[in-house]
């Protein structure tokens, strides 16, 4: 057993502390191999304890990497609390990118042992020891396991947790440095403020992602119940909150969307038990937010906001109790400095958020550079996110500042487009790009899908947009689609859209290049 004290110092011990609980089920996991595994919170940190056992059973010491490439599944979760038991640098990777991608980061990283499924492991580059989950093999995960007792490393206050690993949607991705202080702090913070152990937590975003991670570590610090689907599909994700009672749903709005798109799934399924929904990760719309209501009319919907390289607390309840707009972040966190910065101006009512706070990175690995481009001479992260703040002081996310386009001299947002279309009736979803005009420089361009039975025509649209805001902001074309790319975390994936424009159009336009 783990001595309660280490957990409130590493990261990968959060969950392992002297507690009634230790019975009742903590993981129901509906990946691997062979269908649902449940297992009890003692039964899970006893797995992560034999993972941290088994890597320094293979020679790896404090400090090593240890890359994790697999789709969501008990040995995922144990082998990524496992490495920090035992102060070793835990890395997840999106196994959606691309080959090269890939390889990139495990070299970038200093990877010195992966751990994956057997549907990643044919593509990783040669040279690197590789722990097959679910494989009986000598190099399978149940062979690699040394089970028995365990007491974690006790890490400095700025020991490297993870290196989390950025999209790459503006070059290569950047490895960001966590460490066990900072991210102990955001997750005891969220602990503090909550009662999660009644709760069951359906995860289904991609392990590699912040939003997944941070749900996780509520979940298992607040000794609550997880339900771990492999990956998302609004199928499953509807048949696993029947099945299973989920209360909790930490979700992207994209996914929210792709349920209320067909209605038929959730026929003959209870989804009351839901208690509570949570959407960040990609910006929040009242239209997503009044789907929700219907889709779990018991439950509290709630706006998230985080970056990887800032952590989860960055905004909560209003020091006054005043009611939180549904489409506010919230009020800023009485432990966490920011503002608002439009040119010299440090105080602006919109601006580029910038944040100073305990869970703040430790930089980017191997790129300088890159860490003090990002950051402030006085401490401060430029998040690139412009956000606009009311007169009680709530705020709202307008859009990344490098998604700003100007047509004609205007500033337009394409998420401020996006929101004012998807308050029209007929509309599910929209997604604005900007293309390439002789004149005004650059014009939006809007991909429209449909509610179920809606009948529009791409001028009723455009229509729409002329008489509900500025008309510089108006989509100059619209194209009605069955559905709007989306990527890996499930999020809209602009860049797809830019060439799916692009295609629609024939060759007539040119979408403008992404920064």
């Amino acid at each position: 057993m783990v001595a309660d004290a280490y957990a409130a110092y590493n990261l990968g011990a959060l969950g392992q502390t002297s507690t009634d609980d230790e019975n009742k089920i903590g993981l129901i996991d509906l990946g691997g191999e062979g269908g649902p595994r449940t297992y009890t919170i003692a039964e899970f940190n006893a797995v992560t304890q034999a993972a941290a056992r088994g890597l320094l059973a293979k020679g790896l010491r404090k400090g090593d990497r240890v890359a994790i490439l697999s789709a969501n599944r008990m040995e995922f979760l144990a082998s990524y609390f496992g490495a920090m038991c035992a102060g070793m640098v835990a890395v997840p990777v999106n196994y959606r990118l691309p080959s090269a991608t890939i390889a990139y980061i495990l070299e970038q990283a200093d990877v010195r042992l992966i751990l994956c499924d057997r549907e990643r492991r044919a593509g990783l580059p040669a040279g690197t020891p590789v722990v097959e989950f679910g494989s009986r093999a000598p190099d399978g995960f149940d062979a690699f396991l040394d089970r028995g007792d365990f007491t974690p490393f006790r890490p400095d206050p700025e020991d490297l947790a993870l290196l989390l690993y950025t999209s790459g949607s503006t070059g290569k991705p950047k490895g960001v440095m966590i460490s066990h202080a900072g991210y102990l702090w955001a997750i005891q913070t969220r602990l503090a403020a909550s009662v999660y152990g009644r709760h069951r937590f359906l995860v289904a975003a991609p392990l590699y992602h912040m939003n997944a991670l941070n749900t996780v570590k509520l979940a298992i610090g607040g000794h609550g119940a997880i339900v771990l689907l492999p990956r998302f599909t609004p199928r499953t994700y509807v048949d696993a909150i029947h099945a299973y009672r989920c209360t909790w749903l930490t979700a992207i709005p994209t996914m929210i969307a792709l349920i209320a798109s067909e209605p038929s799934l959730r026929e003959g399924r209870d989804l009351s038990s839901i208690e509570m929904v949570r959407l960040g990760s990609e910006p929040l719309t009242q239209r997503i937010i009044d789907s929700a209501r219907a889709i779990f009319p018991g439950a509290s919907v709630g706006n998230g906001y985080g970056t990887t390289e800032s952590g989860a607390v960055i905004f909560g309840p209003h020091p006054d109790g005043l009611p939180q707009p549904a489409e506010s972040l919230g009020y800023p966190h009485p432990e966490v400095q920011l503002r608002l910065v439009d040119g010299k101006n440090m105080d602006a009512d919109e601006g580029v958020l910038q944040v100073k706070c305990p869970a703040l990175m430790l930089g980017y690995y191997k790129a300088p550079e890159l860490t003090a481009a990002a950051m402030t001479k006085d401490g401060y992260y430029i998040t690139g996110d412009v956000v606009r703040r009311d007169r009680d002081g709530f705020h709202y996310f307008v859009g990344r500042a490098d998604d700003m386009f100007v047509c004609g001299g205007e500033n337009v947002f394409p998420g401020d487009v996006e929101a004012m279309l998807e308050r029209h009736p007929g509309i599910q979803r929209a997604c604005v790009v900007p293309v390439d005009d002789p004149i005004k420089g650059k014009k939006p361009v809007a991909l429209v899908v449909l509610r179920e039975g809606a009948r529009l025509s791409e001028q009723e649209v455009k229509d729409y947009a002329l008489a509900n805001g500025p008309s510089y902001q108006h989509p100059r074309a619209v194209y009605i689609v069955d559905a709007l790319p989306v990527g890996g975390v499930d999020k809209i994936d602009r860049k797809e859209a830019f060439r799916l424009v692009a295609s629609l159009a024939g060759g007539g336009v040119a979408a403008a290049t992404t920064n």
